[in-house]
């Protein structure tokens, strides 16, 4: 599906997503990535859903954002919150969606400039 919206200049966002890819401007990511307004991190070492750990979430704490927006795959599943306690603890809200839902989510945010982070896995 791709997606039409305003861009700002060096920001980035969801443009495309489909089966195994997101696009982030215009670089595909077939991988797990994090995105964030001013950066793509594309070595976050979670694999995939099952494979999370409290370290896969306590990673996030050094970007000191607003929400955690995690794309789950096609499916909307959710982790247990002592996976994520350590964001909850800083106040640092978490939010579990499909990866579709994360990616249209993280650009209505990030347009309301709000300072979100998009963990993005893939099935």
């Amino acid at each position: 599906m791709k997606f039409h919206l305003s861009n700002i200049p060096g920001q980035h966002i969801f443009i495309a997503h489909g089966e195994g890819y997101v696009q982030v401007n215009e670089q595909r990511y077939e991988q797990p990535i994090i995105v964030m307004a001013d950066k793509v991190i594309s070595d976050w070492p979670a694999h995939s859903f099952a494979t999370l750990t409290e370290a896969s979430f306590s990673y996030f704490l050094t970007f000191k954002p607003e929400v955690v927006l995690l794309g789950t795959g096609e499916k909307h599943l959710f982790a247990h919150p002592q996976l994520y306690r350590a964001l909850s603890n800083a106040g640092i809200g978490v939010e579990f969606m499909s990866t579709p839902a994360a990616c249209r989510t993280y650009n209505i945010l990030t347009g309301e400039d709000r300072k979100v982070v998009a963990g993005i896995l893939f099935e």
